[in-house]
């Protein structure tokens, strides 16, 4: 997810999984207008690898040439696939032609599949992200035969349209349906909450594999379904900062990745309720909050 899934968090919250915990995880996606990304650009993306689970990086847009060349360009890092992106539903993408504004347009998202398939040469799996629809969810079954027509080797179905974004409403008998249509695997996305909803959406969808985005974000626990202390809360939080830190960021950017996660935050018992969540978003000296999260994790003992 833009904003929140860098190569930092990501490494952190890979570290607590085994992979048949966690089969693997995606980059933030690569915006891709009319120029490529060279194959240093990639790997600064990607970041360095870190354990055994495997990565692959997502790309979005509608220029073909330009996304085949970064294709290539990724064919030269250690990405372990190359995912596309039809299914963010922002304003800038639609503007863009990008992300869930192609699933008004099935062949053309077909085309660009193809082409990266191409540029692949068989080396890397390409996989298919898409939407449900775009307004209503009618041509689910034909949008995912077009991943599939384009060489998809595997699809995702987030299984809310770009019109209704991220409501609370959930319909996963549209995975169901895009899972009867196709013949390569299928990955279920939307509405999955707790770490019971993916055997729950595999049950019921008949899905093979289950995406997790934003309740990896309230929860980095959830692939297992570990119960944690808030101690531990407290630790994966100040470890991403340190990551952030290594990297480059200073206090600020790290206390704001640090509320991005406060703000939906549920494991460990570390919020202990809404009055204490308000506290923490309410901190506005960054150095503070961020030794406010130190001491947590260091203490023995969390009142």
């Amino acid at each position: 997810m833009e904003g929140v899934t860098d190569p930092c968090f990501r490494a952190v919250l890979l570290a607590l999984h085994r992979p048949e915990d966690l089969g693997g995880a995606c980059t933030e996606f690569l915006r891709v207008v009319d120029h490529p990304y060279r194959p240093g650009q990639v790997r600064k993306h990607l970041g360095p690898k870190t354990g055994s689970i495997p990565v692959g990086v997502q790309l979005m847009g509608s220029h073909e040439s330009a996304l085949a060349a970064t294709a290539e360009s990724v064919l030269q890092t250690d990405a372990a696939f190359l995912d596309l992106n039809f299914g963010c539903p922002t304003k800038g993408a639609l503007k863009g032609c990008a992300g869930s504004a192609l699933l008004r347009e099935p062949k053309r998202l077909e085309s660009i599949v193809r082409t990266c398939v191409e540029a692949c040469g068989g080396d890397l799996p390409v996989t298919a992200k898409i939407r449900a629809g775009f307004d209503d969810a009618e041509s689910v079954e034909e949008l995912a035969r077009a991943a599939e027509a384009g060489g998809a080797s595997l699809l995702t179905v987030h299984c809310r349209t770009r019109s209704e974004h991220y409501t609370d409403q959930v319909d996963w008998t549209r995975i169901t349906r895009a899972v009867e249509a196709v013949e390569i695997p299928v990955c279920g996305n939307g509405g999955v909450l707790v770490h019971e909803d993916l055997e729950r959406m595999r049950e019921v969808t008949g899905c093979l594999f289950v995406m997790v985005g934003h309740a990896a974000l309230a929860d980095p626990w959830i692939f297992s379904g570990q119960e944690v202390t808030a101690q531990a809360a407290a630790e994966f939080l100040h470890e991403y900062s340190l990551a952030l830190e290594s990297a480059g960021a200073g206090p600020r950017k790290r206390a704001a990745r640090l509320k991005q996660l406060l703000k939906v935050w549920s494991a460990g018992g570390l919020i202990s309720d809404e009055a204490d969540r308000k506290s923490w978003m309410a901190e506005r000296e960054p150095e503070r909050l961020l030794a406010a999260m130190e001491a947590r994790a260091h203490a023995e003992a969390i009142p």
